[in-house]
């Protein structure tokens, strides 16, 4: 009897007291079986009674999670997995966020996004006109330039970022705060949607629904994946300067767009660039957000990755 290695892994995280960190650590001795179609229930067994009890390891090979929280009622077919020891495994995610990396992901579409220059955004769900505006600016830009920009799914900046690169030719990736049979192709972008152009990921098991601690863990995900981040309109508590704040503590590169109007609620930039972000402003040339410190900064860590290879 086998057991293909996307259902042993989210049985295994189903198992009480079994988080990611252990689950990742357990996962160590699976690196081999984790890149083949299915698993051995006999290694599973043998293996798993290193770090699980008896009764553990008897109830990860007969779970019925997978009936539960993984059973597709997405419209959308084609739902893939990959765990933290596949080949395909984004390698960023693993180095930024180490022993606390997603141990598996659900994914529709283009998956080969992953292996080009990546830029994070996170905003405010009620942002400005001029947020909004600065935004699209941003996205297009990266868009033009074929870089690949990552967000949330919410409304506000997020929707911007996503609907401005596709309808730029730009690609663009999805990380969702939930599970990924809850995802819908939203009509804010529907018309400019190419799913050779996009990639919708998620952490979570496949039914799970939002809440804010996933809402915030995905965030860490959204900068893991990402060689630079973009903050639009933080305020002074929630969801965006912390993922501010994460972004400066896993030393990546974090912009924080300052302009004219900006709303008294987005104190969260100024913050931010006194905790040692990168203000980001207007090219009084082009009249467009000057983006030449971020490019330099993408190029120098691709030139820099390449020679590591």
């Amino acid at each position: 009897m086998n057991m293909e290695p996307y259902l042993f892994v989210y049985n295994l995280l189903s198992i009480k007291g079994i988080g990611r960190v252990k689950a990742n650590k357990i996962l160590g001795s699976f690196q081999n079986e984790l890149n083949r179609k299915d698993i051995d229930i006999n290694v599973l067994q043998n293996k798993l009674l290193n770090y699980l009890s008896k009764a553990q390891v008897d109830e990860v090979i007969s779970k019925k999670a997978t009936n539960d929280n993984i059973n597709s009622t997405n419209t959308i077919k084609n739902v893939k997995f990959i765990t933290i020891y596949n080949d395909d495994y984004p390698s960023e995610l693993r180095k930024s966020l180490k022993s606390n990396a997603p141990t598996i992901l659900s994914y529709i579409g283009n998956l080969n996004l992953l292996d080009y220059p990546r830029v994070g955004f996170c905003g405010s769900r009620k942002a400005s006109d001029k947020g909004l505006n600065t935004a699209e600016d941003i996205a297009t830009q990266l868009a033009e330039m074929k870089l690949v920009n990552i967000s949330g799914y919410a409304s506000g900046i997020d929707q911007k970022v996503h609907y401005s690169s596709l309808k730029n030719g730009g690609s663009t990736i999805i990380v969702l705060p939930e599970g990924i049979n809850r995802f819908r192709i939203k009509k804010s972008v529907k018309d400019v949607w190419n799913w050779d152009k996009v990639l919708v990921l998620s952490e979570f098991f496949p039914n799970h629904i939002w809440t804010s601690n996933r809402a915030m863990q995905r965030n860490a995900t959204i900068i893991g994946l990402s060689d630079a981040m973009v903050l639009i309109e933080a305020g002074e508590r929630g969801g965006s300067i912390d993922a501010g704040y994460k972004t400066l503590k896993m030393k990546k590169n974090l912009f924080a767009p300052i302009y004219q109007g900006m709303p008294k609620e987005a104190i969260g930039n100024q913050i931010l660039l006194n905790k040692g972000a990168i203000k980001l402003m207007k090219s009084k040339t082009t009249g467009r957000a000057n983006l030449n410190k971020l490019f330099k900064l993408i190029e120098d860590k691709d030139n820099n990755d390449q020679l590591s290879l």
